[in-house]
């Protein structure tokens, strides 16, 4: 009797000394975190301002000096008149206005080699003091990885619409924001694992589940928001909540190509309907959810309110997006939301993994 009084509260405590210990870990990782909601955010940037194909070749270390003289700015503005972006769509475009979209990508390269520094850099110094464990330093060199994947990702997408093509391929566009926010995720769910919560209260096993359904979709909502901004279909349907003058266009229009798969991919009134279908879903689920955390109760019940408002927000800026013809603005909270919706239901996911079990009531 002795030992069971005694071992919750030395749990605790043993819990709350290593949470201390870690505390520049984990706050560094938020930091990196915070990094890629930027990068995410100025990406989404360097889209709507049709900026990232300005840089035509994929130059890590020397490239991350921009021209320093006036030759070297005709050097690079030469580049870009030879792809079919300029000969199409900017011919005639100035050197001044080539600046413009130029500083645009080179910040957005210039941004991700800050993130693998202030990844790698603060890393090896905690490797160095001990900070960091083996399991813990197998989770932080995956995702490492993932960034060094990322990087290479980036350029492959950027390839894709150097020849043959005006803009990026929206599958490549679509899987290197996907990619960004799937590595954000981990982040922060390695972050916040370091601090696990004080007395977490007992949920049943069917809310984690369906916090892990929650997760999902929103990671395939974002998929599914890369291919409208691939295919700039956000500028095409631009009435809500009609769509074309109907509330589900006709399916002869959403599968008008062949094979009928390339419809979810490339006929722009199915890309942006699908977008448009699982905001709904996706709003639906976090009500549901939020209700049914309400029987659990506590800081699940408090964490399944927020998605919930967060997702009807993130929904109304969608609303605001299109009926406006996706202004930069409205578009880049837009974009920003998602982060935070993910980052909301990352560290909400964690925290019922955390917490144990308890049999399902009636």
């Amino acid at each position: 009797m002795a030992l069971d009084q005694t071992f919750p509260a030395t749990a605790p405590r043993a819990a709350t000394g290593a949470a201390d210990r870690l505390r520049p870990v984990r706050l560094w990782l938020y930091a990196v975190a915070a990094l890629i909601v930027l990068m995410v955010v100025v990406g989404g940037a360097t889209r709507l301002t049709e900026s990232g194909l300005s840089i035509t070749e994929w130059k890590p270390v020397t490239g991350t000096l921009p021209p320093l003289s006036d030759a070297q700015w005709q050097a690079e503005f030469e580049k870009y008149r030879q792809i079919p972006q300029y000969v199409q769509i900017n011919r005639g475009m100035s050197l001044d206005e080539f600046k413009y979209i130029f500083w645009w990508e080179w910040g957005h390269r210039l941004l991700g080699r800050i993130i693998g520094f202030v990844f790698l850099l603060p890393f090896l110094f905690f490797l160095w003091r001990g900070l960091i464990d083996r399991p813990l330093g197998w989770k932080l060199t995956g995702l490492f990885v993932l960034g060094g994947l990322q990087g290479a990702v980036g350029w492959w997408m950027v390839a894709s619409g150097l020849v043959n093509r005006v803009d990026v391929s929206q599958y490549r566009l679509a899987t290197h924001l996907t990619l960004a926010c799937i590595i954000l995720a981990a982040t922060v769910a390695v972050a916040v694992s370091l601090k696990p919560a004080r007395a977490p209260q007992a949920v049943p096993a069917w809310l984690r589940t369906n916090a892990h359904i929650l997760l999902a979709v929103v990671v395939l909502q974002i998929f599914l928001g890369g291919l409208v901004a691939g295919l700039d279909a956000g500028l095409t349907y631009t009435t809500w909540p009609l769509m074309d003058g109907h509330l589900v266009p006709p399916m002869a229009n959403l599968f008008v190509q062949q094979p009928a798969w390339r419809n979810l991919f490339e006929n722009v009134l199915t890309v942006q309907f699908n977008h448009r279908l699982f905001a709904y879903v996706l709003l639906a689920l976090a009500l549901g959810h939020y209700l049914a955390a309400r029987r659990a109760g506590g800081a699940a019940r408090q964490r399944a309110l927020l998605i919930f408002g967060l997702v009807a927000c993130q929904a109304m800026l969608g609303i605001l997006t299109l009926i406006h013809q996706v202004p930069i603005d409205i578009a880049l909270t837009h974009q920003f939301g998602a982060t935070i919706v993910l980052i909301a239901a990352t560290v909400h996911l964690v925290r019922l993994r955390e917490a144990p079990a308890r049999e399902a009531t009636r």
